[in-house]
């Protein structure tokens, strides 16, 4: 049986990099909105190239996540380190969710409406990562492929 939670992190993540994609072609507005903040948007507006440079990575990044989770549900052929990647994966979204936590104790004038949902979306995509990840577990050792 396919894991339903990493094929919805899966999708998540494919989301995440579209919407990676959206920013750019949405220009200076494009990274106002997404909350990427001013001085990438000033850069966006200037003609800069770090603005679309960074944004394509964390696409390509999350593009990869996605076929990670895809590969542990079995939809696409194993990736290498399979086990490793998905642990990975899972620890960085969790990590970048929950960090919302501390910063609310000890600087909560960083925190504002951004800061807040995407942390707690993060924190879901994590969930999702980290329990398809661990029911899939035995699935994805060195014997091969989850089966169908």
């Amino acid at each position: 049986m396919r894991d339903k939670w990493l094929i919805a992190g899966g999708l998540l993540s494919a989301a995440a990099a579209l919407l990676h994609i959206a920013v750019i072609a949405g220009g200076p507005d494009g990274y106002r909105f997404f909350g990427a903040g001013e001085g990438m948007a000033r850069a966006a507006e200037q003609g800069s190239w770090v603005p679309v440079v960074t944004t394509l990575g964390i696409a390509t990044i999350l593009a990869i996540w996605s076929a990670y989770a895809f590969s542990g549900a079995g939809l696409i052929p194993r990736l290498p380190l399979i086990r490793t990647g998905l642990v990975t994966i899972s620890a960085i979204y969790l990590a970048r969710g929950l960090i919302l936590f501390p910063i609310l104790v000890l600087k909560p004038e960083l925190i504002n409406a951004f800061a807040v949902w995407s942390s707690l979306i993060v924190l879901a995509y994590g969930v999702a990562y980290a329990v398809g990840t661990w029911r899939s577990w035995r699935h994805l050792g060195k014997s091969g492929q989850r089966p169908s």
